[in-house]
């Protein structure tokens, strides 16, 4: 007979995967009512905050039901229970996947890769969380489904695409997200809302059944409350997919984590502020170094003068641009259910260049490659913020420069990860982001468990928004 106490609601949602994972071993949770939880806080809270655009509450509970009986027959998956939020832009069979768009209703018969890894290692999925029109934004201020208001502060933004990962994670609305990472989608919101992300090497994950973005830019990205979640959720999801022409076939298993902090070479940007970075944001960052001594290691300025972070984005969005008037046809084309203005003008924009500016663009992700390699044979691990500002209210426009700092780990398909490390001035979190050369995955995660725990870079706990 268990006579521990069982957990209380709200640790249950303040919880990292891991812990609560811990919880169901012991039998102080069950995952009846660890979804109940869950359910919960997204009918009471997301009315505000617009994370989810579809839950069913009936699936929830199935799910759970399933996973009960697991538990009693003591067959159970790797994260049998846990509540997990999918991206709108993943198929799951029987549900509609509208990528953010206003007339696509397409209703898959089966499971995106990444879905299917989690529905077969027991995970309860939640339902689907909004997004950027087409993931064409980094705002989640869709003029179909609304805007996601950031949970630490209703007004403003969550970042994009994948705010509605991100904020469904921070408020304690799910115990960890996938979303997709193009040129900064998941760890700009990660940034933004104050919890951690992984952008991994690119194919480690296959992204069968999520809709392109730019092929060549597209990972699968997770978000979670705790830097050791996003390491069972890579373990779990990651793998050889034949039907994937992009996923990685490793000849030898991931590097195992095995840097020693004493003998790590960092690089930093030596100018934060000229490329764009804002004083208050740059304030925050060198606080965190203080506090980051012997973690680091050797601190090595690195040259990125070659390098145009502006330009370099522009060429990755005019690879998205020119991939979704392939990837949306039909809702162009379809004049009864038009797509908004602004993501019209940005198609348009790619409609009008020539097969030579598309293989500019493409040329400049080479670039990227060549410097990666160049790079980290210098240094093991590039260190500087996630974002180059905070979360801005939502009637603000969005700086162009949200993903510059991101991009260049997506041209070169490095993996990336962001971790909290503090507060601006106005109280909003701001991430600090981590990228190592492809295949360093395993290592970058244990480095930044490392960081985020000198930084007690604590979990975001849920936020109950003034309703």
């Amino acid at each position: 007979m268990n006579t521990m106490l069982p957990v209380s609601a709200q640790d249950m949602r303040r919880a990292t995967l891991l812990q609560i994972m811990h919880w169901l071993a012991i039998g102080r949770a069950q995952p009846q009512a660890l979804s109940d939880v869950y359910q919960d806080a997204i009918e009471r809270l997301n009315p505000a905050l617009n994370a989810y655009t579809d839950v069913s509450v009936s699936l929830i509970q199935e799910q759970a039901l399933a996973a009960d009986r697991r538990r009693r027959d003591g067959v159970m998956g790797r994260l049998d229970g846990l509540p997990i939020a999918i991206k709108d832009n993943f198929d799951v069979a029987g549900v509609p996947t509208r990528a953010g768009m206003r007339r696509r209703t397409v209703v898959p018969e089966g499971d995106a890769h990444a879905v299917a890894r989690l529905r077969a290692s027991g995970a309860v999925l939640l339902g689907k969380t909004n997004m950027d029109e087409g993931a064409l934004g980094l705002v989640t201020n869709n003029p179909f489904y609304g805007a996601t208001h950031n949970p630490h502060r209703l007004g403003y933004t969550a970042g994009g695409s994948s705010g509605g990962a991100a904020a469904a994670v921070a408020a304690g609305m799910a115990v960890a997200a996938i979303g997709s990472d193009t040129l900064g989608s998941i760890r700009v919101p990660a940034s933004y809302c104050g919890v951690y992300a992984l952008k991994p090497t690119h194919g480690e994950i296959s992204a069968r059944g999520l809709v392109p973005a730019a092929r060549r830019l597209d990972a699968v990205g997770l978000l979670a409350r705790g830097v050791d979640d996003l390491t069972v959720l890579l373990q779990t999801l990651a793998g050889y997919d034949a039907d994937d022409a992009r996923s990685r076939r490793r000849r030898v298993a991931f590097q195992p984590p095995d840097w020693e902090p004493g003998n790590l070479r960092t690089g930093f940007l030596p100018d934060l502020a000229a490329v764009g970075v804002e004083p208050d944001v740059i304030d925050v960052f060198n606080n965190a170094l203080s506090l980051l001594k012997g973690e680091l290691g050797e601190r090595r300025a690195v040259d990125f003068s070659d390098w145009d972070f502006a330009r370099t984005r522009r060429a990755g969005l005019l690879l998205m641009e020119a991939e979704m008037l392939n990837t949306f046809a039909d809702e162009l084309a379809d004049e009864a259910y038009p797509v908004s203005p602004g993501f019209r003008q940005m198609v348009d924009f790619a409609a009008k260049k020539s097969a030579a500016d598309y293989v500019a663009a493409d040329l400049v992700l080479d670039a990227a490659t060549l410097k990666m390699r160049r790079l980290f044979a210098q240094v093991d691990v590039m260190v500087l913020p996630t974002t180059s500002q905070g979360a801005f209210p939502l009637d603000q426009p969005a700086p162009a420069s949200q993903a510059d700092l991101c991009s260049f780990a997506s041209l070169a398909g490095c993996p990336a990860v962001s971790i909290p490390m503090g507060t601006l001035a106005n109280g909003m979190p701001i991430g600090m982001q981590l990228v190592g050369a492809r295949g360093s995955d395993l290592r970058l995660l244990e480095l930044a468990a490392v960081c985020a725990s000198s930084l007690d870079a604590e979990p975001a706990y849920p936020v109950e928004p003034p309703l």
